[in-house]
């Protein structure tokens, strides 16, 4: 291993037009195969407006050799970003759920990859980090979930001892814009349900009243079901046809169900045919239903028939939780109901006003700025 000396580089200025510092120091690195060598790295600190004075623009170098410097300082290994996402992926990645293996992998293969492979990780700084930020002609959210995935594997190489930087202090990242999400109204969903054969209504029904994701709904056994208590449990979750486990540990609960529906589900199990999973939802071969293809195949043709614009089953999930806001049900309930980690996103993105609520605020405000009437005296 290469002796550490202690030094203090070297400091000049050069340019004709606009005059710049640079500073020139040694650095230790390791190579893959493990041999320790010394490079000589120049760095420019600023131009003579940010330093006027020599001895500023040495507290700048002085701010980088000081690392070098330390007693606890450690070669880092030379690697690009390409070639340590593959030991990532191999020794992390393979860990998460196959749907986060597919996003994931998407987003190294067609973003990270060839913006960053070659970059070596030493050399992975706040400034690289905003290009390719900035860089990036996409939405807003996959410009966040690019992001993320590079803090992902960053917190990997901080803890193997490949980089001990922070290269995402003040990264700014494009806004979001307005978006609504789509949510059925009380009207909709009496209108699919009335008009949906089996076993579609039972799914759509357990849908609209539990606020279940769709990839929980498919993953749904005849065992999850208490009929006597009138429960059910959200225990796995299936996507792209196979079950894992739910979104997060909030997602795994106990939900009550209405008389009704338990009712109506004793009256489905009577017709349910056995499967080896015992799922309540299977296909003939005995497999989970692909969501997917049951909005195409099914959900979107019922939708158009009853003149209601098209969109997909996470509609009912909204539609869930705006019905139980308008039933004054607690926050808290809603959250647990729901399965979110965070009750504010249970409130803000969720929870939808309806017009018929808007249109009765409106006509008791009006009554109060018209008239003397006062608040207290409005009735709900």
């Amino acid at each position: 291993m290469a002796r550490t000396r202690y030094q203090r580089g070297r400091l000049f200025s050069r340019g004709k037009r606009i005059k710049i510092w640079v500073g020139r120091y040694r650095e230790d690195v390791r190579e893959p195969s493990g041999e320790v060598r010394r490079v000589e790295r120049s760095e420019v600190l600023g131009t003579l407006a940010d330093y006027p004075t020599k001895k500023l623009a040495r507290r700048a170098l002085d701010a980088i050799v000081d690392r070098l410097n330390a007693p606890n300082y450690r070669a880092k290994p030379l690697i690009t970003m390409e070639q340590f996402t593959v030991k990532w992926k191999a020794l992390v990645l393979v860990n998460h759920k196959p749907s986060t293996q597919l996003g994931v992998g998407s987003v190294l293969r067609k973003h990270i990859i060839p913006a960053l492979g070659g970059t070596q990780l030493k050399d992975f700084d706040a400034e690289t980090c905003q290009r390719f930020v900035s860089s990036m002609a996409l939405s807003a959210k996959s410009v966040r979930n690019a992001y993320l995935t590079l803090r992902m594997i960053w917190k990997s190489a901080k803890a193997w001892g490949y980089a001990s930087h922070d290269p995402f202090e003040g990264i700014v990242l494009p806004k979001r814009g307005p978006r609504r999400a789509v949510s059925f109204s009380l009207e909709d969903v009496q209108r699919i349900l009335a008009a949906a054969p089996e076993p579609q209504k039972t799914f759509y029904w357990l849908a609209a009243e539990t606020g279940m994701r769709a990839g929980e709904l498919a993953g749904i056994t005849v065992d999850d079901f208490d009929l006597t208590g009138e429960t059910v449990q959200v225990k796995q979750s299936v996507w792209r046809g196979k079950i894992q486990t739910p979104k997060s540990e909030c997602a795994v609960r106990s939900l009550a169900l209405s008389s009704e529906l338990a009712e109506h589900v004793r009256g489905f199990l009577l017709t349910w045919k056995p499967n080896p999973a015992r799922l309540l939802f299977a296909s003939r071969n005995g497999t989970p239903w692909d969501t997917g293809l049951l909005v195409k195949r099914k959900f979107h043709k019922l939708l158009d028939s009853l003149e209601i614009p098209c969109c997909g089953l996470h509609a009912f999930r909204h539609a869930a939780a705006s019905m139980m806001d308008r039933l004054d049900t607690p926050l808290k309930t809603r959250q647990s109901r729901l399965g979110h980690a965070d009750a504010m996103l249970t409130l803000q993105t969720y929870t939808h006003a309806a017009a018929e609520d808007d249109r009765r605020i409106a006509a008791q405000l009006g009554k109060v700025l018209c008239t003397s009437e006062p608040l207290t005296g409005l009735v709900n």
